[in-house]
């Protein structure tokens, strides 16, 4: 449930009503999941759900935008620093947990939880204080969420980034419309939303999903001195992680390097225009990742690839706040089973029974009809749904 504190806060913010609380988690209100530490005007939350590479779970969620509303508000806080615990970030929300209680309970359960989610995408992405999220590990999915909206993201050696919905039977929600569409070319906004492709520290710094790249070695003095700022100022950070920041090369295989071929590829029309110029391209130099990406594009669930091509193409003249108001139209959509059982199947397939042999129906791109691909762009037609209401924000991206 809502803890009355964070409705106090949210009541001051004028968005109380806004936020759906869940009485599957009534009795663990994610203190133990989300560490916090107060270092001068430093504030470090720390992810904690190692054995479960830190999934964001509901009670994580509302604990981060506990902190993050107090925080804001409080002015003996300057700076916010995100980091996971273990070998992870976050490896992404907790979809297993968002199937299952839509199975065993209605639509409106999993519906809540993205709800709640992105909500506190919107205030990362809104917030008037700089965040530094430490990504040295593994990010992907509503770990995206958590740390790229904010100000600074330090990439290193360790980092693993990936957007892997479509071989979920889900698409890059949590606002990634809006970010993957603003990199250059088009190879955040399709090569990297449709395949599911993993980037490495370089890559993400190349690209601009990184502002930084800071060794491993180097993150306990990095975060020491950034406890000792006084200032919100950004360029005053920024200048403290440039202290410890370093460029570093991409690998010779890195996809990064085929940035031309991507952009001849991955510009076409529709996803079958897509994969036909990606397997043009083998005749001549069959690149591993090309390779790659034609495997996943040919495993991921063909609505889902469509689904995503025309929401990152939309997402280019959107802002964040459409984007994310768009990402829950098209979850509720996915949540009810409409027009296909993909992300429950591939939840099955992949995190459940893990046979990795998901049965998406529609089977085939060709079979993905057209309207049916607009619905789920459409408000929803169900009593005990509305449009995702995010809360006043002064900020540009909104």
């Amino acid at each position: 449930m809502v803890t009355d504190h964070l409705i106090s806060l949210l009541d001051r913010e004028g968005v109380s009503e806004i936020v759906m609380a869940s009485s599957d988690d009534s009795t663990n209100d994610g203190a133990d999941q989300v560490l916090t530490e107060e270092r001068g005007y430093t504030r470090l939350l720390t992810l904690n759900r190692p054995r479960q590479l830190n999934a964001l779970s509901f009670p994580m969620i509302m604990q981060l935008l506990n902190n993050l509303i107090a925080y804001e508000k409080d002015p003996e806080v300057k700076l916010l620093i995100l980091k996971g615990r273990g070998r992870a970030f976050c490896a992404g929300g907790d979809v297993a947990a968002i199937s299952r209680s839509v199975t065993e309970g209605h639509w409106t359960s999993g519906a809540q939880i993205f709800w709640n989610e992105f909500i506190l995408n919107y205030i990362i992405a809104t917030y008037s204080k700089p965040q530094v999220s430490i990504l040295n590990g593994i990010v992907m999915g509503g770990g995206a969420g958590l740390s790229i909206h904010g100000r600074f993201r330090v990439a290193t050696e360790k980092t693993v980034f990936a957007m892997p919905e479509t071989s979920l039977g889900l698409f890059p929600d949590i606002g990634a419309s809006y970010f993957l569409s603003r990199l250059p070319g088009f190879f955040g906004r399709e090569y990297v939303g449709l395949t599911g492709a993993r980037l490495d520290g370089a890559e993400m710094l190349a690209c601009g999903l990184a502002t930084h790249f800071v060794p491993s070695m180097k993150l306990t003095l990095l975060e020491e001195t950034l406890a000792k700022v006084e200032t919100s100022d950004h360029f005053a950070i920024c200048a403290i992680i440039d202290q410890f920041s370093r460029r570093v090369p991409l690998k010779e295989s890195s996809a990064f390097n085929g940035f031309d071929v991507i952009n001849k590829c991955f510009s076409k029309e529709t996803v079958e225009e897509i994969l036909s110029a990606l397997e043009l391209e083998t005749v001549d130099a069959a690149n591993e990742w090309i390779v790659v990406a034609i495997r996943s594009l040919k495993k991921a669930s063909p609505i889902s690839l469509k689904i995503t091509l025309r929401a990152i193409r939309e997402g280019r003249v959107q802002r964040v706040g459409q984007c994310l108001m768009k990402d829950y139209r098209l979850c509720c959509h996915i949540l009810r089973k409409e027009a296909s059982n993909d992300f429950f199947e591939g939840c099955r397939a992949i995190l459940v029974d893990k046979d990795r042999n998901p049965k998406w129906d529609p089977c085939s791109l060709d079979l993905v009809d057209v309207k049916v691909v607009d619905r789920y762009f459409s408000e929803v037609d169900d009593a005990c749904w509305e449009d995702l209401k995010l809360p006043v924000r002064h900020a540009s991206k909104l």
